[in-house]
């Protein structure tokens, strides 16, 4: 075999680990960086802990050297891998896996290392990719669909809270004044919004009838604005459920792997496809 082909068929065996979980390797190389992904942001939490910092600093940094120096191999090796490295570099992932394994190299050039604890906390994003693994890739294609169905309706549904939002609050302002609290109407609509939340601070409260009889109105509105959007959501989740029951038994449903395309890097391709959709690449047997 020739050096080319050899290197050809050993950069298809890694991205198939890398990229992809229908395979053994694949699926323990997923899990490995599931628990490694957990373990960096239990160490973010307790580095941010100043008495633990004080005490176990040494260990916990030599740990999150350790966990960075495998997000580096793991980076490079994705890099490598993929015949058009910029598809994976600048796609959402890419930017994320840089974001998180760059702060520890950052903190040796730039003072105030401890303000990049909230990006090295992007690494918990990664976990979603996890979720390619077989076992939940269609409920997780069946949440994206069913949120991605429901948006026009959420957004409308946003849209006349918010207008509820400005009215109560206006007259709430008219109603209570700077004594109450309500000093300005977007104080009152704050308030509006957290007491439409049922999220309550407390901080600002009617004191007059008139004002609490509106909040006794808002309090109860409250609960019928937090079950409309999951009512939408899951009345999509039936549908999408029938729809899919119903193909499946004219067999004409077609189940989708974490086959990922080794040139641009797309998923979600049938099982009996060969070339990506995307692309029209060969996809990896």
């Amino acid at each position: 075999m020739k050096e080319e082909d050899k290197l050809s068929v050993w950069k298809n065996k890694l991205h198939e680990i890398i990229y992809e979980a229908d395979t053994p390797m694949g699926k323990l190389f997923d899990i490995i960086l599931f628990f490694i992904i957990i373990f960096s942001v239990i160490l973010i939490m307790l580095e941010s802990v100043k008495s633990i910092d004080a005490e176990y600093h040494q260990i916990l940094f030599v740990l999150e050297w350790v966990v960075t120096i495998f997000f580096t191999i793991e980076y490079i090796a994705r890099i490598i891998c993929i015949k058009k490295p910029t598809q994976y570099i600048f796609s959402f992932y890419g930017i994320i896996d840089f974001l998180s394994t760059i702060p520890l190299y950052i903190s040796y050039i730039f003072a105030g290392s401890q303000v990049l604890l909230a990006v090295r906390a992007f690494r918990l994003l990664r976990v979603f990719r996890i979720l390619k693994l077989v076992q939940f890739l269609g409920e997780a294609s069946q949440l994206k669909r069913a949120l991605r169905a429901s948006r026009a309706k959420i957004t409308v549904f946003l849209f006349a809270v918010l207008i509820a939002s400005v009215m109560m609050g206006t007259l709430m302002y008219l109603i209570e004044g700077d004594e109450a609290g309500f000093t300005s109407i977007p104080t009152s609509i704050y308030w509006t919004i957290v007491t439409l939340t049922t999220v309550g601070y407390g901080d600002i409260a009617p004191i007059t009838p008139q004002g609490q009889a509106i909040a006794t109105i808002i309090m109860l509105l409250g609960y019928g604005i937090i079950a409309v959007p999951t009512g939408m959501v899951t009345a999509e989740f039936a549908r999408q459920n029938k729809e899919r029951t119903g193909e499946s038994s004219g067999n004409r449903y077609v189940h989708v792997n974490t086959q990922s395309c080794p040139t641009c890097s797309k998923e979600g391709h049938r099982d009996d496809a060969t070339h990506c959709y995307n692309c029209g690449s060969i996809l990896n047997e």
